[in-house]
């Protein structure tokens, strides 16, 4: 259950929730006095929530719980079993998919592009870090393997997005490096700017990504036996994420067995020096 629909159980908690049938009435929580239109089977809302987003908002959220389970005077719970359904733009769905790759290309080209290069004084001319890090974040996206993605970088360099295709092996060496890590933490918070108008709640959280590596792992059963197994190692990325765009503002590696709260405040003091927070909460991982 995402954020938007707790606050709709919380609205519907608060008998702020009116109406019948498709076209609802619900009360803002914040402006008293003031009530949105909701209409549940167009799944719109006169909220500038879904407005200016275009998605489910805690509003609709609340109509449709409410919807779910109604009931009647004498007391008995009503399941209704009318699902809503909802019309498809395809023309604009399908225009969507088949221009994705290319304008994330040129999206990720341009986030890029001003990657400053490090000062070398000695050695073999370094390639672009800029280059680099369109490289190895196209290489992710891509799902191929290093070999399969070189198509790709040749096609970018055609296209003018990078200076050069690099070599597979120099897009794997660079992935593993540690000196790529940061540069990619700033392209994330780069990358989220262009929300800190509509973003102001956010809310700390860690995913986990395996790697190829495998590590031995010992279980010690009942104090009498040990049991040796191989596993995947996995490391652990923190991320501070916006409630209602879902955009991430930072991020922070860590290995597995790291604790979230020791990345919490680092999250916050780089989303605040972009973002004007009103509110910030630390989730449970589960």
């Amino acid at each position: 259950m995402d954020a938007r629909q707790q606050r709709g159980l919380q609205i519907i908690a608060s008998g702020k929730v009116a109406g019948q049938g498709g076209i609802w009435h619900v009360a803002s929580q914040q402006n008293t006095g003031r009530q949105y239109r909701v209409n549940a089977y167009a799944d719109s809302c006169t909220c500038p929530d879904h407005q200016q987003l275009d998605i489910r908002c805690k509003h609709l959220w609340a109509v449709m719980i409410t919807m779910e389970t109604e009931t009647t005077p004498e007391g008995t719970v009503v399941t209704q079993t009318a699902r809503m359904t909802y019309s498809q733009e395809w023309s604009s769905y399908n225009r969507a998919q088949v221009e994705e790759k290319d304008t994330f290309m040129h999206l990720l080209a341009d986030l890029c592009c001003d990657v400053p290069q490090p000062e070398q004084v000695r050695g073999r001319p370094r390639l672009p870090l800029s280059d680099m890090a369109f490289a190895s974040a196209f290489k992710v996206y891509s799902r191929f393997s290093s070999r399969r993605f070189s198509s790709d970088l040749r096609e970018a360099e055609k296209r003018g997005l990078i200076q050069r295709a690099p070599h597979f092996n120099s897009v794997s060496n660079y992935l593993a490096s540690p000196t790529l890590t940061p540069v990619l933490q700033d392209l994330i918070t780069t990358s989220s700017l262009p929300l800190r108008a509509l973003e102001s709640d956010f809310a700390a959280d860690s995913l986990g990504f395996t790697t190829s590596r495998f590590v031995r792992w010992f279980d010690t059963k009942h104090g009498s036996s040990v049991v040796q197994e191989k596993r995947r190692e996995w490391v652990k990325a923190h991320l501070m994420v916006g409630t209602r765009t879902n955009v991430v503002t930072a991020v922070e590696i860590s290995g597995w067995r790291d604790n979230d709260s020791r990345y919490f405040p680092q999250l916050v003091q780089t989303t605040a020096e972009n973002f004007d927070m009103a509110r910030s909460l630390q989730t449970r991982h589960t």
